[in-house]
């Protein structure tokens, strides 16, 4: 099984999975949001593809922790991916996911254009990663 990683923005949604072993997460796609429906079917059809088992969705809150507009948005479509999919979803902090990603790209060489095409599958990555070094931490 894997686990499956978004990073919840107004007009994209990245998407990250985990590998079969829930060791290392990559970018998968970004997907351009139309409506929530279409976004949730969308996700529903990875989900199913990919046999996700659990989805931890961005939750970009203020450095002083205080939940602001996006982290609402971020914790409403949680909430309905949830019950849509019936799976379990978590919110993760996903502070400094994008510039971390931006960050990697640049350092790997990747040209400008395909930085502004990835950013948010690498940032959902990162999101990702995050998650599953706290797994592995827990474990230890």
């Amino acid at each position: 099984m894997r686990l499956m990683a978004l990073d919840v923005g107004n007009r994209r949604i990245g998407v990250a999975l985990s590998d079969p072993s829930e060791t290392v997460a990559r970018g998968l796609k970004v997907i351009r949001r139309t409506s929530r429906t279409a976004d949730i079917e969308l996700i529903k059809a990875l989900v199913e593809g990919h046999e996700v088992e659990r989805i931890v969705v961005g939750h970009p809150l203020h450095l002083d922790g205080r939940a602001g507009e996006q982290a609402r948005r971020a914790e409403e479509f949680a909430a309905d991916l949830e019950c849509e999919l019936g799976l379990t979803v978590v919110l993760w902090d996903e502070a400094f996911s994008t510039e971390r990603a931006r960050q990697a790209m640049i350092e790997a060489g990747r040209k400008r254009k395909e930085r502004r095409a990835r950013l948010d599958a690498v940032a959902a990555a990162a999101i990702l990663q995050d998650y599953l070094d706290s797994l592995r931490a827990e474990q230890a």
